[in-house]
């Protein structure tokens, strides 16, 4: 049986994958098992399938999941719309076939993985042994050897209550809080941009503070979000940012804490282009080298072995958003293609 991406894609559009994946997980180990290929569940809820054995090893990754709201499938001519259309199904579709289609010599492995889009707890949990990897994502066909890292945590600041009518009596919070987003203005004024990347950011995204209109306010907290580049790491940040706020606001009682969560943070990272994950794809007829503007799960995987993030759609369009966004679309004639190069890279690899 002949396995077709476009029709894949199609039916997997249609399927919800926002609150849960099991009817996507479900499709998509239907399908590998029709075309000859046995996939296994792992406890973390990935999907992984073998072809081949020994080395060298590729890894193909890409995830099921999708962002809410679900938006059902539509087809306009060359146009597939709908809630993963490019994100990231449509890279999916293109995985699948050039997996199916592959002769390695050596092992190619598939790792869908469940939730990219939240903690990324498959993709934590994943120990395979590989090579390089291929993260599929919507790149416009280049191929991104590089991306910045997402951190995410909240800034406190402390004062004393006291009446609003006499001010004097407590320490304000609040104002406190202004002369600390003062003080991170300054944070990235010496940071070296990187070659690929460019600089980091600090971007102060949600502030809260005080308990009545009419007292000193105790505390304010602000939220932070921290857009990384190599070779900054999440230990790194927060040292830093404590020793900026020494510096520059000795007489404020602030400190910083990540955001909990089960899993680490999306680091930056980044892959030499001349390794040759990134010549095959080229080779293959893949578009420029670049790097990825999002945090991916490639994160994960590059601190093993070479990684690069490759697939048809794009994240965006010269009309605005389209991952993510609500008329997100992928053009059949570049998800073909992209099966296409990544098919012609396997081999290359192999």
């Amino acid at each position: 049986m002949s396995f077709d991406p476009i029709d894949f894609l199609e039916r997997a559009v249609d399927i919800p994958s926002n609150e849960g994946v099991g009817g996507m997980r479900d499709f998509l180990c239907e399908t590998l098992a029709e075309h000859g290929v046995e996939p296994r569940v792992d406890e973390a809820g990935n999907v992984i399938a073998s072809r081949g054995e020994g080395s060298p090893h590729t890894l193909l990754n890409t995830h099921i999941d999708t962002v809410s709201p679900h938006v059902p499938f539509e087809r306009d001519g060359d146009v597939i719309r709908g809630r993963g259309s490019c994100d990231a199904k449509g890279p999916l579709a293109a995985m699948l076939a050039a997996f199916l289609a592959c002769e390695p010599e050596g092992r190619v492995t598939l790792a869908v993985t469940p939730d990219e889009e939240t903690l990324s707890r498959g993709a934590y949990a994943l120990s395979l042994g590989f090579d390089r990897c291929i993260v599929g994502e919507p790149t416009g066909l280049d191929v991104c050897t590089a991306a910045k890292g997402r951190f995410q945590g909240t800034l406190s600041v402390r004062g004393e209550n006291a009446h609003a009518a006499e001010p004097e009596t407590g320490h304000n919070a609040v104002s406190d809080a202004g002369r600390v987003l003062l003080a991170l203005e300054e944070f990235d004024a010496d940071a070296e941009p990187h070659p690929q990347l460019g600089g980091p950011t600090l971007t102060p995204t949600l502030i809260e503070g005080g308990s009545a209109t009419n007292q000193v306010p105790a505390d304010c907290r602000i939220t932070l979000d921290r857009r990384s580049v190599p070779p900054e790491t999440a230990a790194g940040f927060a040292e830093a940012l404590a020793a900026h706020l020494e510096e520059r606001v000795p007489d404020v009682d602030a400190d910083f804490r990540f955001t909990e969560r089960e899993t680490p943070f999306l680091e930056a990272f980044e892959t030499d282009p001349s390794e040759a994950v990134v010549e095959a794809l080229r080779a293959a007829g893949a578009g420029e080298v670049r790097p990825f503007t999002a945090a991916t799960e490639a994160s994960y995987f590059a601190s093993e072995a070479p990684t690069v993030v490759f697939g048809p759609g794009v994240l965006a369009d010269e009309a605005g958003a389209v991952a993510h966004g609500d008329r997100e679309y992928v053009r059949v004639e570049r998800v073909r293609r992209a099966a296409e190069v990544l098919g012609d890279a396997l081999a290359r690899l192999h």
